[in-house]
Parts: structure tokens; C-alpha cells; sequence
């Protein structure tokens, strides 16, 4: 069974990692023959402001009082220069967002993944065609530029990365910090002479990355007065920068200034998925080469914005990466056409390049080529745009170019797609046999489905293996000859193996239908029908939140259709009672939307009035209780009680922009650290060890919590603490075993393997209602499939300088706190049914790999970016799910058998 295991995790990786080999790998192509425009550009130099985490609508609105918060950057929109939105893509982060901007292509979405430090992958950039380039700005930002130039001649500046900090000092000194270094540096300039004839060079790039504006967005929501107010200091900022440009150069009219954002950011101020708060960015651009203002009497757009920014008389040019937007360009037509046909040509080119790569380890007869875009129709525009640039037919060229330029980019997706299809059939297949083996496995080695169909035990042949190995040469032969990555051997190989396990069962399939057609018809599809609701009910719950109202409100009518109402009235009620209330999470906003820390102090309130309750309860018993154990309990008491305080106090010291004090951030580390330890050191009774449990989880939590999710496990607990209880209800009602009472129940009891029983059709309830728990345990307080749900507030009690994967670290634990207060009850309900683990694990794994499968079919790389991101998410936490349950069961294992003792020898045991 251990193999068995081990085998299964190794196939949920591969499953897991599939998605991104299918549906997002690296968009880049090298080997092109670099393209100039043949004319001189009209600058000399680019200035290039990027301010962090700005939203369109907040720069362009103007406020309560009818005047904008940016009262230069509007006079350059009326005045000067061209504008629009700018619109970026999943996900919205720092990284991928500046890749875009300064590299010019959009970054795969496993980047974000791989760390803001380094490039996962080589690629081109304004900087490194650049003759020089100067950055100033965060840390996290400017090293990737530097170190994936090619020579010494790209230089950066940056403060120091504690400075980040969302809550020790006013954010807008992040920006001020550039502002007086990109002056200083000027000052400087005019006293060196070697600097001085650098900075006077052609092609020569100045980067300023205001951060402020982002963090400010982070620590306060965008719709704060910080927000706002940096807005204001950064558009002062901007108007100084520009005036210095200007006297040094002496007015040369050389420099072309582009001042932007790589991301917007939500109302409760985090970013990362497609909300077009997070994707419309603006775009204000003037000086050398751009367009002035166009005055017009009417556009026509899908949104309100132009009207709500009262800017509908200015021409609004909206952009995408990739397609030169000549209507910001103020050239010459022959300029412009001459550029577009640069540009058209360059995108050719990577077309050219990807079908000579897939066609040369594609087998000819296989190999089918973009019919749009053949080599004689290429030939055609390439000609047929020449010519109309020698008979000055401009917009001709500019129109052709653009459709050149439109069937080059669908042929590039063509071929970069060209081997979906086939990895999805093998991953498929592949998936199909995992879940078909393990429902085998459930029916041969766990339950008494097939126990009373005769059988003759027949002689295994030769000819199945000899088979399977002929099958597996063949596939490995033909991606040889292909050339195909070793990622393709995994994926064509593996439903080999997997495939002959299942045919080896063949008699237990011939059992399983013998078995089946002497079953009454109606029963076995009214259970059919059954299973497949409540698997598209947890499928649906990952779009609508709701549907886990719908769900806990059907649990919590169940007791009352069955006998369990007559035989445990108390239990049924507090089961509905507990069922409803949990109910009324998912019906609530997300978290982080609104947070409120009364309700987090309200929730402490409530754990420290329970842990009360029960240890008055549990002291009433002498015979069961230890003054070692009261003072346990005590010192989880007193841990609530300084997380509470700490939250408190943070909060304070946060809005008075005092930072983190050092004593909460000490208390909290100790809190988080201690959490797994102090729940050993309490009784093994199933009901003392998982309220020690509770309470040492929820300290954590409350650290961890800005509004009523603090309440979210309390309620959970109660549940799960409800649900033991039923459980032992059903199995007595159908006779299986008597029930104890749970606090003579130990979880170190040595329970002897023959005590464990065969699974029941009832078991197949018990599972489901373990899964239904842990997707209710990851959705009841949020959606956080969309990576914007997450709210950096959360970790302020731990931390406030940024640090994305620590605070990432933080945020997950948080999630997974539900997690393990489900599974520990889960542990509980093994034991009082006297059920094994590894069967009922196994029902569990068949649930949830075919909820996988459904959103595997759901992935999707069209439509809008937020319907992209959110399925790329539902697969890999349900796949992340399949994953962790091995994880999740150690550790509920651990948490509810380990015995630790303040003195003496420790003792343990592990079920």
C-alpha cells in the first residue's frame, strides 16, 4: 500500500505539472534576424516613468471637488501628448508587468512563480538594444533588467529593500527617494565629464519605477487618502523631472517621454488576476515623435470611462503589447509605414522561425501547416506592401502591414499549440486509468461488493505484458523520431503502466458487473445520479460560492429523511443548527474587502468563553483530568488572550504609522511556532485532544485574520465535533458497532487491523462529506482561486517589509488551518467507525481526481483574463488538494497520536 501511495503521488505531479507543459509554456523565440526601421528616430533619449500599482481610473478621474489629482499629467493629455489605456494581462504582477513593458512580449504565467529576481527564461529588452540605460527604483524590480543585458551598459539604483515597509513610514518617500537620486544624478553629470558625454549620447534610456503608489495601495486600499495623496506627490514628482529634462538638454526636443503603470490594483488593494481594476493601466506619452492632443466630437468604447473622466473631446488611443500603435507616432506617413512594415516583418520573422522548429521534428506526413499564411501569400503582402511604400500609398501599407501582422500572430499560436491536443489525450487517458485502478483497488481489497461472485482462479497470461511492452517501444519510438522534450516521454508513457495495472484486475471487472446486474436497476442509478450531483455540486462551488450554502443547507436537512432524527434528536439538531450557520459564510463578501477587527476581537471573545465552558466541564471529572493538562489548557487560554492583543495593538501602532512593534511581531512568531507543539502535550481523548487542537490553531488564525473569518474555524470546529457524533449515530443505527462515548475513546488506542472493517455504501457519504468539508474549509471565506483575494493585511502581525514569499508562506498557512481542523475530525471519525484510513482515503482520492479531470476539460487560453486565470486556478488547487491530503493526513496524524510530557519519556503512537 505504501507503493501504492508513493506511485500515486509521483502521477498527481506529473498530472499537476501537465498544465503548464499543455497550456503555458514560454512564448519566446530566438533566432530571428534582427529588423531597423531604415529611417532616423525622431529621439534621442526615452524617459520612461512607471508608476507602481496605478489604476487608470484613479489617475484620470478627477475628485469630489471637480479637479484632478494630476494636474500635469491632464495638461499634458489636453495640451501636449497622446493618451489612452493601456491593458495588461494574468497575471498582474510587478514582474510580468514590467516584462511586458520593457521586453515588449507577454511573459507565460508560470514566471510569476520563479522569483522577481531572476529571469526564467532569456529574452530581449528595450535596455539591452539600448545604448545606455539608468534605472532608479526598488530592488525587486531593476536587477532582472541588468542582469539579462548583454554587456556593462545598463545601471541601476536602489534603496535599500527594508524600506518597503507597509506600515513603519509614509510610502511616498519610496518615490521621493527616486525623484532626488534622478536629480542628483543630473547635478552630478554637469561636473563629470565622462558621465556627462554618456548621458548626451542617441539611444539612451532613463527608468524611474515609483513604488509608493503601491505599497500605499497595499497598506491603505486605493481608495484611501495615502493612495490618492502619493498620486498627487508623484504627478509633482513627474512635473520636476520633466522641467530638469528640458533646461539640461536645452529644449532639444530630442526626448520622448512615456509615463505609465504595469498593473492597476483592486478596492481592497491587491492585484494578480484579471479584474479590470487590476488590468486597465494608463498611458500618457509626449515629447519627441508623439502625436499632440486630438480634439473629437465622439468615440465609441465599451465602457462609461471617457464620460466619468470627462475627457470624452480627447482622443482616446487604447494599446496592446506586441502592434506598434502608430496613432501615437507625430512622423512622417512614409515614418510611420516604414515602421509598421519594420514591425509586421519582426513578428514574421518569429513566425518563420516557430514553423521551421515544429516542422523539423514534426514526421512529414503528421506535419499540417498554417493554411493562412502560406509562403506564397507572405510573399504576396511582403511585395505588395513594398510596393505601395514606393507609390507613397501610406495607409495601404499601414492596413496591409496590420493584417500581416494579425495572421503572423495567429500562426505563431498555432504552432506554439500545435502539441496540445496530443499531450491532452495522454494526460487524459492517463488520468481516466488512475481513477479506474483505484476504484479496483477499492472493490477488491475494501469492500464485500465482489465477495460472494465464484470465481475460477485462471493462470495469468503472457500475452498482456508482452502487449503493454510492445506499446510502450512504439510510443517512445515515435517521439524519438520526433525529437520530441523528455516532458513528452513522461506524458505518452505513463498511461502505459497504468493502463496494464487496471487490465490485470480483469476478473475483478467481470466480479464487479456479475455483482452489479443482480442489483436492482433503480437503486444503482438513483445512487449513480446521487454521486454525479454532489460531484458537479463541488465542481460548481468553485464558480459559485454559493453552492456551498445550497450543499450545507442539504446536510442539514439529512438527519430528518433518515432514522437518525428519532434516535439522536440533541445531535440532529445541533448538526442542522451548526450545518446553517456555517452555511452563512460563503453568502458573505470576500475577505479583505472590508476588514474589521472588532469582529476578530469578537471571535477571540468566543474561544475564550468556550475553552471556559469546557475546561469547567472537563474539571468536573477528576478521575479524567490532570493538573498537567488544566495547564495546558491555560496556557492556550493565555495565547488567545495575547493574540487578541496583539492584533489589537498592531492595528493601533499601523494606523498611527508607527510599523510593526518588535514585541507583537516576537509574540506572534512564538505563537505560530509553538501552535503544532502545545496540542502534544494534552490528553489523547478524541474531545480533549481536538479542542487542544482548536485552540492552538486559532490563536494563529486570529493573528492571521482582518474580519469575520476569525469566526470561519470556530464554527467549522463545532461542526466537525457535531459530526464525529452523527457518525458514530449511523454506524449504530445500521448495527456495524456500538457507541462510545468520546472521551473514553483515545486516539492512542492500539487498535488491532482485524477491528478494522469492510466499506459500506455509507463510507462513500463519509468521503464526500470530508471533500465537501475541505472545499467549504478553502471557499467559505473567499474565492481564493483568484489570486487578488489574498489581503497582505493579513501578515501584519508577522511582518510589514515586503517579502513576497514569506508573506505568500503566511497566507498559505492561514489557508490550510481550516484544512487541518477537518482532517483531525476526520482522524476521529476513522477511529469511533473503526474504518481504515488507507480505504477511506482512497474514496477520496477517486472524488477528487475526477473533479481534476473536470477542470482539466475547463482550462482555458481564450476569452478574458480573468476567466484564464480563474480556470488555470481551479485546476491546480484541486490538483494541490490531491496533493496535500497525503500531507494533510500525516499531519492530522501526528497532531491527534503524539504524546509529549513535561517531564518523563515521551510516548506516542501512530495509527
Amino acid at each position: 500500500m505504501l507503493l501504492f501511495f508513493t506511485l500515486g503521488l509521483l502521477i498527481h505531479f506529473v498530472f499537476f505539472a501537465s498544465i503548464f507543459d499543455i497550456y503555458f509554456t514560454s512564448p519566446l523565440v530566438h533566432g530571428m534576424t534582427p529588423q531597423f526601421t531604415p529611417l532616423p528616430p525622431p529621439a534621442r533619449r526615452l524617459v520612461l516613468f512607471v508608476a507602481d500599482g496605478l489604476r487608470a481610473d484613479t489617475l484620470y478621474e478627477l475628485d469630489e471637488n471637480g479637479t484632478s489629482r494630476a494636474p500635469f499629467i491632464r495638461n499634458i493629455i489636453m495640451h501636449e501628448g497622446s493618451w489612452g489605456v493601456s491593458h495588461t494581462r494574468v497575471p498582474t504582477e510587478s514582474r510580468p508587468g514590467h516584462v511586458a513593458l520593457i521586453a515588449g512580449f507577454y511573459e507565460d504565467v508560470s514566471a510569476v512563480a520563479k522569483g522577481w529576481k531572476e529571469n526564467p527564461v532569456e529574452f530581449d529588452s528595450l535596455f539591452n538594444e539600448s545604448k545606455y540605460t539608468w534605472s532608479w527604483g526598488s530592488p525587486d524590480i531593476l536587477p532582472m533588467f541588468a542582469k539579462g543585458a548583454s554587456g556593462d551598459h545598463v545601471y541601476t539604483y536602489s534603496y535599500d529593500a527594508k524600506r518597503e515597509d507597509f506600515g513603519a513610514q509614509d510610502a511616498t518617500k519610496l518615490d521621493t527617494w527616486v525623484f532626488d537620486n534622478v536629480k542628483d544624478f543630473f547635478h552630478h553629470a554637469r561636473n563629470n565629464q565622462s558621465l556627462f558625454s554618456k548621458i548626451s549620447e542617441e539611444k539612451i534610456v532613463f527608468f524611474l519605477h515609483l513604488l509608493g503608489i503601491d505599497t500605499n495601495g497595499h497598506a491603505h486600499r486605493p481608495s484611501s487618502r495615502d493612495y490618492k495623496d502619493n498620486i498627487k506627490k508623484v504627478d509633482d514628482g513627474v512635473k520636476e523631472i520633466v522641467s530638469m529634462f528640458n533646461h539640461f538638454y536645452g529644449n532639444d526636443g530630442k526626448t520622448t517621454f512615456i509615463f505609465t503603470s504595469d498593473h492597476g490594483m483592486t478596492d481592497w488593494g491587491s492585484h494578480g488576476a484579471g479584474h479590470p481594476s487590476e488590468t486597465l493601466t494608463p498611458l500618457v506619452t509626449w515629447g519627441a515623435g508623439i502625436n499632440y492632443p486630438q480634439r473629437v466630437s465622439a468615440q465609441q468604447f465599451d465602457d462609461s470611462f471617457l464620460k466619468e473622466w470627462r475627457l470624452e473631446n480627447w482622443k482616446r488611443l487604447d494599446v496592446n503589447q506586441g502592434i506598434l500603435p502608430v496613432d501615437y507616432l507625430n512622423n512622417t506617413d512614409l515614418f510611420k509605414a516604414e515602421s509598421m512594415f519594420t514591425n509586421a516583418v519582426q513578428i514574421l520573422e518569429q513566425f518563420k522561425v516557430k514553423m521551421t522548429q515544429k516542422k523539423e521534428v514534426t514526421l512529414p506526413f503528421l506535419f499540417t501547416p498554417f493554411k493562412l499564411l502560406s509562403d506564397s501569400k507572405q510573399f504576396n503582402i511582403l511585395r505588395k506592401a513594398r510596393s505601395y511604400i514606393k507609390h507613397r500609398k501610406f495607409d495601404e501599407v499601414v492596413s496591409l502591414c496590420k493584417e500581416l501582422i494579425h495572421l503572423a500572430l495567429k500562426g505563431l499560436s498555432y504552432y506554439h499549440t500545435y502539441d496540445r491536443f496530443f499531450l491532452g489525450i495522454n494526460v487524459v487517458i492517463g488520468f481516466v486509468g488512475w481513477i479506474s485502478y483505484a476504484s479496483l483497488l477499492i472493490i477488491k481489497s475494501h469492500s464485500n461488493l465482489i465477495k460472494g461472485v465464484s470465481k475460477e482462479v485462471k493462470k495469468p497470461s503472457h500475452l498482456l505484458p508482452c502487449s503493454f511492452v510492445a506499446i510502450g517501444i512504439l510510443v517512445a519510438f515515435f517521439l524519438l523520431i520526433q525529437a520530441c522534450p523528455w516532458t513528452y516521454y513522461v506524458y505518452g508513457l505513463l498511461p502505459v503502466p497504468i493502463w496494464y495495472a487496471v487490465l490485470r484486475e480483469f476478473q475483478v471487472i467481470q466480479d464487479l458487473v456479475t455483482s452489479l446486474l443482480t442489483y436492482p436497476l433503480s437503486h444503482f442509478v438513483g445512487y449513480l445520479l446521487v454521486f454525479t450531483l454532489g460531484i458537479e455540486v463541488l465542481v460548481l462551488s468553485f464558480f459559485y460560492r454559493h453552492m456551498l450554502t445550497a450543499g450545507l443547507t442539504a446536510f442539514a436537512v439529512w438527519p430528518f429523511l433518515t432514522r437518525l432524527w428519532t434516535r439522536a434528536k440533541v445531535t440532529s439538531l445541533s448538526w442542522a443548527f451548526f450545518s446553517v450557520l456555517l452555511a452563512v459564510f460563503p453568502l458573505m463578501p470576500v475577505v479583505g474587502r472590508k476588514p474589521d477587527i472588532s469582529l476578530v476581537m469578537g471571535a477571540g471573545l468566543l474561544v475564550l468563553l468556550l475553552s471556559l465552558c469546557v475546561v469547567t466541564s472537563l474539571m468536573k471529572r477528576k478521575d479524567s483530568f490532570r493538573k498537567e493538562e488544566l495547564l495546558v489548557h491555560l496556557l492556550q487560554v493565555l495565547s488567545t488572550v495575547l493574540s487578541m492583543y496583539v492584533v489589537y495593538s498592531t492595528q493601533s501602532s499601523l494606523l498611527r504609522k508607527q510599523g510593526l512593534p518588535l514585541m507583537n511581531q516576537i509574540i506572534s512568531w512564538a505563537t505560530l511556532a509553538s501552535s503544532l507543539v502545545v496540542p502534544l502535550l494534552s490528553s489523547l481523548a478524541v474531545f480533549q485532544r481536538l479542542f487542544s487542537i482548536l485552540l492552538s490553531l486559532m490563536s494563529t488564525y486570529l493573528l492571521l485574520s482582518t474580519g469575520y473569518e476569525a469566526v470561519f474555524p470556530l464554527v467549522l470546529s463545532c461542526l466537525m465535533f457535531v459530526w464525529i457524533n452523527i457518525e458514530q449515530e449511523t454506524l449504530q443505527q445500521s448495527g456495524v458497532c456500538c457507541k462510545q462515548k468520546l472521551t473514553s475513546i483515545q486516539f492512542s488506542y492500539n487498535t488491532d487491523i482485524t477491528q478494522f472493517r469492510q466499506l459500506y455504501l455509507d463510507d462513500i457519504r463519509r468521503a464526500f462529506f470530508l471533500v465537501f468539508f475541505l472545499v467549504t474549509a478553502f471557499f467559505g471565506t473567499g474565492n481564493i482561486a483568484s489570486i487578488n483575494s489574498f489581503d497582505l493585511a493579513s501578515v501584519y502581525c508577522f511582518l510589514t517589509v515586503f517579502s513576497p514569499f514569506m508573506m505568500g508562506a503566511l497566507m498559505m498557512w492561514k489557508i490550510l488551518i481550516p484544512f487541518v481542523l477537518v482532517m483531525c475530525a476526520f482522524e476521529a471519525v476513522q477511529l469511533t467507525t473503526q474504518l481504515s484510513s488507507k480505504s477511506l482515503f482512497l474514496i477520496v482520492l477517486v472524488i477528487s481526481d475526477i473533479m481534476a479531470l473536470h477542470f482539466f476539460f475547463l482550462v482555458k487560453d481564450y476569452g478574458s483574463w480573468l476567466d484564464i486565470g480563474t480556470s488555470i486556478s481551479h485546476y491546480v488547487i484541486v490538483m494541490s488538494m490531491t496533493i496535500f491530503l497525503v500531507f494533510l493526513n500525516g499531519l492530522a496524524q501526528l497532531l491527534t497520536t503524539k504524546k509529549l510530557r513535561l517531564c518523563g519519556k515521551p510516548k506516542s503512537h501512530f495509527m
